[in-house]
């Protein structure tokens, strides 16, 4: 008899580490805003560092900034979460 309550709480014990375990594995998904992407108003010239791009968007209000490429050049783009 006694033999049989240690194993029925191991039992339980184990159910509950796997079920806390399992909790821990799932994954909430956060959905990600999308961004909205507008070419810089001050950087001038063709975009060769996404460091001087971010530094400028950042100074027209924009969180971040990087050099992508414009049918044959690469040009300044500004991002923020769209609304």
């Amino acid at each position: 008899m006694a033999g049989k309550g240690v194993r029925g709480r191991l039992s339980a014990l184990f159910l509950l580490v796997l079920l806390v375990i399992s909790i821990g594995m799932m994954q909430v998904e956060v959905a990600e805003a999308r961004m909205c992407k507008t070419p810089s108003s001050k950087f001038k010239g063709y975009c060769v560092s996404s460091t001087n791009c971010k530094n400028v968007c950042r100074t027209e209000g924009f969180p971040t900034g990087s050099c992508d490429f414009h049918v044959a050049s690469r040009k300044c783009y500004c991002y923020k979460p769209c609304p």
